[in-house]
């Protein structure tokens, strides 16, 4: 069973799955800013936090079927769902596979496109260092993800950003890793899903190819997309506003100081 916490006793219930080389405790800056009709439930993806690698290769499929096994221990029918960057990729697994879970979906600095042969490729050359050199790997990486335009303010959570990634196990992102290679695309996912979906993407995102991502989104009623200006990662970079926007579109909440 993945490690996981549950906060809040609020009616609806919003599941949280971060990132690679993140953990549960990424969501701290947005948490206190989330609904109170929130109850929150923070989920260690496999190999990450205090949750077990469980196989060589962590498939986003393999990690919806986990995530899915929580929910049936909470006894949780219908949820919203929330996936930042590879726990996007984990939650449009699991829409596909149990869609009748969802009461809304939402890519959070995430992609339904796959990995390009560029990315994938980048991917494979780094299994060696991920494994030999997992430090040098993370200091490399980590600061590249947040909006180049304001490394100066957001130097203290960079700082938080790479403490998260080092205690990462090692074995457990190269093992996210090659699931993440093997992604396909799920465009046809956000095609068909019935629930609400909410998408928030960064104009600095190195990881995302935003532009593309948008502009390739279908045209329906159910979809709502917000680009900001940050990098990959919105919850240390704009809490506030992505909180704002969460409460707003899954809850129909407005702000109390939005003037119409």
């Amino acid at each position: 069973m993945l490690n996981f916490e549950k906060k809040g006793k609020g009616k609806e219930t919003l599941v949280l799955l971060h990132g690679f080389m993140e953990n549960i405790s990424i969501w701290d800056d947005m948490e206190p800013r989330l609904s109170e009709n929130f109850s929150l439930l923070k989920i260690d993806l496999p190999g990450h936090g205090q949750s077990e690698i469980i196989a060589e290769v962590q498939t986003m499929e393999l990690m919806a079927e986990e995530v899915k096994k929580v929910l049936d221990k909470l006894n949780l029918t219908k949820v919203h769902l929330l996936g930042h960057s590879m726990g996007g990729y984990a939650s449009l697994a699991f829409a596909e596979k149990y869609p009748e879970y969802l009461t809304s979906l939402t890519l959070f600095f995430s992609t339904y496109f796959p990995d390009d042969a560029e990315k994938k490729e980048q991917r494979i050359k780094s299994y060696r260092i991920i494994k030999d050199a997992f430090a040098h790997y993370a200091r490399a990486g980590v600061p590249n993800l947040f909006n180049p335009n304001e490394r100066d303010t957001l130097e203290g959570k960079i700082e938080t950003a790479l403490e998260v990634a080092l205690s990462t196990n090692n074995l457990g992102a190269l093992a996210s890793v090659k699931g993440m290679v093997e992604r396909t695309d799920k465009k046809h996912v956000l095609e068909n899903l019935e629930a609400k979906i909410l998408v928030l993407a960064g104009k600095h995102d190195n990881a995302v190819k935003t532009e593309l991502m948008i502009k390739n989104l279908p045209d329906r009623t159910n979809i709502k997309s917000y680009v900001l200006d940050c990098g990959h990662n919105g919850h240390w970079e704009k809490p506030g506003i992505c909180a704002e926007i969460i409460n707003t579109e899954l809850l129909h909440h407005l702000p109390k100081n939005l003037i119409l």
